[in-house]
């Protein structure tokens, strides 16, 4: 089998109170970037987080961060466009993205497209109902063609991210369009435990997903468990020839009693490919494997 490409994501919305490793500022996101670097991840995906937690999605927090980020290794850079915390316009959501474009020291490599539309309500097991109501993850097909022109325009690489099947089957039509040229990276979105927007995080939620792959078009396809333990499917993921994307963004992971950092889930994620069979991807070898072009 050939080279697995590991991403780390290292804080999406997560507090603290799960994992106190979660980082929020630049300078604490840069020093995760380095060490989930030297522990084999190509590929790093954060959020912006004021000191608190907040979200922040200013140009200024991902021009700090990601010029920190390349001055210190070449790790692929994956922003994220803000998620359900910045419910904006198309123009508005790619704005951080324009902006850290302007130079070759903050650029990133990858701009993320989620294919579809969704109801991310945060289920609370213990009360047994919802604590949200009224969250909906909206991309509409406008938006998205906007996204994909501009990602191409600047010549990054689009991560596509499916929550489920219909997310999938619109990658395809985007593919046929020709809006979209494979390899197409596609990310499939599990969700468990509080929110159940996507499939989930079992072999059939796995099975599904891959399923509608769409066969006469190139992919390359990786995996998240959003709020679950991808660890339940990390085996079988190296074996079907599939990529990782894990880290305390989306879930607090442990080791026995004691919290995990971003860098020894990475770790262990190496250790784990290895054992089946599976070296970690450099950066060169996943711009390879994705067949990443050069920035315009």
């Amino acid at each position: 089998m050939g080279k697995i490409i590991i991403e780390a994501r290292v804080n999406e919305l997560a507090t603290r109170l799960g994992n106190p490793h979660v980082p929020f500022l630049p300078r604490e996101i840069i020093a995760d970037a380095k060490r989930c670097f030297d522990a084999g991840a190509s590929v790093f995906h954060y959020h912006g987080r004021k000191e608190d937690g907040a979200p922040d999605h200013t140009s200024e927090f991902y021009l700090e961060t990601n010029a920190g980020i390349r001055a210190q290794s070449d790790i692929l850079i994956h922003p994220t466009l803000g998620y359900v915390a910045n419910d904006a316009d198309a123009r508005e959501r790619f704005a951080a993205v324009e902006a850290m474009m302007l130079s070759p020291d903050t650029a990133p490599d990858f701009a993320p497209m989620d294919c579809g539309s969704v109801n991310v309500d945060w289920w609370n097991p213990v009360t047994g109902s919802y604590d949200t109501t009224d969250l909906i993850y909206k991309n509409s097909t406008a938006t998205l063609l906007y996204f994909a022109e501009r990602i191409d325009q600047f010549g990054l690489k689009p991560y596509l991210v499916s929550w489920n099947v219909s997310f999938t089957r619109q990658i395809e039509q985007f593919l046929k369009m020709g809006v979209l040229r494979g390899p197409a990276y596609i990310c499939f979105c599990m969700t468990d435990e509080i929110i159940f927007a996507g499939h989930p995080g079992t072999q059939a939620g796995l099975d599904a997903h891959t399923a509608f792959l769409p066969k006469d078009f190139e992919t390359v396809w990786t995996v998240v468990n959003y709020k679950g333990d991808l660890f339940q499917l990390t085996e079988k993921i190296i074996r079907q020839g599939g990529h990782i994307s894990i880290g305390l963004g989306d879930y607090a992971y442990m080791d026995g009693a004691q919290h995990m950092t971003n860098a020894q889930v990475i770790d262990r994620i190496v250790a784990q490919a290895r054992s089946l069979g599976r070296e970690p991807a450099t950066v060169t070898e996943t711009r390879d494997i994705l067949q990443m072009g050069k920035q315009k």
